[in-house]
């Protein structure tokens, strides 16, 4: 499947702000936004006029970087999200938290959501005993996600999780750090969404 393969510090100065995606370098001084806090390219020190259009591609533009998805994917899930009950942003945010690859990136298996689906493709990662090598899974309460029994995969995570002791799980994960192994014990909320995300002008640009 096609990715993007370009420097992603780029999709961040892009953005205007921090999108890490690379793990602790985004909270040191070699992070790019921090030395260079402006879009890439030649005109980029040019102060930027969005139209409200702008705007709202924007947003839309962060959600699909933040969660690495195409263009394809972002629509199965906004038309998903639209079809559900409530608030069609808050759905759609929920559907893309309840990834596999984020759900192993939110347990602090691996640095980042890009190192998460590699563990995944890699088949490090089960659920309900299970390996599944799908990054995009979209796991439901009461999953239970493990790591494959194998001394290389346990170490790697555990190594993970040690380098980070204060770590905080969110509520809706319930975490075993000495197995290590997780369950799903409840749907994410919004205020779970860490990244500044304005929903509503993500569904504004969709609806159009």
């Amino acid at each position: 499947m096609a990715r993007y393969r370009e420097a992603v510090c780029r999709l961040c100065r892009r953005a205007g702000e921090k999108l890490f995606f690379k793990g602790e370098k985004c909270y040191t001084d070699k992070c790019p936004v921090s030395r260079r806090p402006y879009p890439p390219g030649q005109q980029g020190q040019a102060r930027p006029k969005f139209s409200s259009y702008g705007e709202q591609l924007r947003e839309k533009q962060k959600v699909k970087w933040q969660y690495r998805l195409l263009e394809k994917q972002f629509k199965g899930y906004f038309h998903k999200a639209e079809g559900e009950k409530g608030v069609t942003g808050e759905n759609l945010l929920r559907l893309l938290e309840r990834r596999l690859d984020n759900v192993v990136y939110k347990l602090n298996f691996a640095p980042s959501r890009k190192a998460a689906r590699q563990m995944i493709i890699h088949g490090h990662i089960y659920v309900n005993g299970r390996k599944v090598d799908i990054g995009d899974y979209t796991t439901k309460v009461g999953d239970k996600i493990t790591v494959k029994d194998s001394d290389k995969s346990v170490k790697k995570v555990k190594q993970q999780l040690e380098s980070n002791p204060n770590f905080t799980t969110q509520s809706w994960l319930q975490l075993a750090r000495e197995i290590p192994e997780a369950a799903i014990v409840a749907l994410p909320t919004r205020d779970d969404v860490q990244i500044p995300i304005e929903e509503q002008l993500v569904v504004e640009f969709c609806s159009r």
